[in-house]
């Protein structure tokens, strides 16, 4: 009861910070006209009060989509707007520390706050919806077999199909991939934000990706927030194979690799059974000389991968912080934001910013990515 009642005063005090630091910064304390400070007070004040109510009618019960659109991207532009105003604040006080003129510091932070968080976000909002670039990086693992040396493994993650319909984008995604020629393709999970009924036409044009060995999927923390079961069944339906804590055993010239999956942590308190991490489960009858390749949504599951000798970790999750500086606050969960590394004597992690976006359409120094791994043996 006592957290519940907490809630509230916490929630009114960050949307009041979020909007009132950029209002104070670029509105009231840079000695605009009366004129001035009243219309940028009524939009500031309008978005404020307006957010929450479009966040409740976007996400809630009701799920309307418009809804979701409108508040997601006020969300990314106050995002944007807070960052650069806090920034801009410290500026005004070395100016003035300086002897800069304080009407003239004052004006000045306002115009160059306002300047870059209007380029950021139209740079976001391309930078968001664009098709990811492919990112190649090649990965050694000592113990693979010379056979799968070379061993193409596409790895996509969070392309958080959702209230903006992306069904155009979906195919020109499945058309790269394919171009890629991939042996394994992966999906790390956070596939869609919804129901299957709700995106199932955006998912559609994955079921055209082609793969000359395997194509993997896991869930993601989003997943379960709709439904978990459902989008493995109807990924398997498109022709995945859904790595429920389970694995499978790919062979090439007399190499083998292990490929296993297992749930988004969140999959324990889903109310789903059998949902949740098993990672003995999914490694259960394997041949502990043969390398293992996991899919596992967040990267911080690398603590068990290790222990249990993983030789490489696949995660996303991160989307490498979307919106600078949000990635400082998923260091605080997330250690590894993007990229290969090392943990312990074998296990490797790769992590990918993901393809898509969750919440605002916006990516600020956080570009998206199709990761191209070229796996090369010892």
């Amino acid at each position: 009861m006592r957290r519940r009642s907490v809630f509230p005063y916490v929630f009114g005090l960050v949307l009041l910070l979020l909007f009132a630091v950029p209002w104070w910064t670029v509105v009231a304390s840079a000695y605009w006209s009366t004129s001035g400070v009243v219309v940028g007070t009524v939009v500031f004040a309008a978005a404020m009060v307006s957010f929450p109510v479009l966040m409740v009618y976007g996400h809630g019960k009701r799920h309307r989509d418009w809804a979701a659109r409108v508040g997601d991207t006020t969300l990314g532009v106050i995002w944007v707007f807070f960052a650069w105003s806090v920034l801009g604040l410290i500026v005004r006080l070395v100016l003035a520390l300086s002897g800069v003129d304080t009407v003239a510091g004052a004006r000045l932070t306002a115009l160059a706050v306002l300047a870059v968080a209007i380029v950021l976000v139209g740079w976001g909002l391309v930078a968001a919806l664009r098709l990811p670039r492919t990112k190649a990086v090649d990965i050694v693992l000592p113990r693979l077999g010379h056979g799968l040396d070379g061993l193409r493994v596409v790895v996509l993650a969070d392309t958080h199909f959702g209230p903006i319909n992306r069904q155009r984008w979906s195919a020109r995604l499945a058309a790269v991939v394919n171009e890629l020629n991939p042996d394994v393709v992966c999906h790390a999970g956070d596939l869609a934000d919804g129901t299957v009924d709700q995106r199932r036409d955006q998912v559609a044009p994955l079921g055209t990706v082609r793969a000359t060995m395997a194509k993997l999927y896991i869930t993601g923390n989003h997943e379960y927030f709709s439904e978990g079961q459902k989008w493995l069944d109807h990924m398997s339906s498109l022709g995945w194979e859904p790595m429920h804590n389970r694995h499978l055993l790919i062979e090439r010239d007399g190499a083998q690799l292990i490929l296993a999956g297992i749930d988004d942590p969140t999959g324990t308190s889903s109310g789903l059974p059998g949902h949740g991490p098993n990672l003995a489960a999914a490694l259960a009858g394997t041949d502990q000389d043969t390398p293992v390749l996991l899919l596992a949504h967040q990267p911080k599951q690398v603590t068990q991968a290790t222990e249990a000798g993983v030789d490489l970790q696949l995660s996303g999750h991160t989307h490498g912080g979307q919106i600078w500086p949000f990635h400082l606050v998923v260091r605080l969960d997330q250690k590894f934001l993007h990229g290969l590394s090392r943990h312990g004597d074998r296990t490797q992690l790769y992590t990918s910013r993901g393809a898509g976006f969750w919440g605002p359409p916006l990516r600020v120094f956080a570009p998206s990515e199709i990761s191209l791994l070229t796996l090369r043996s010892g």
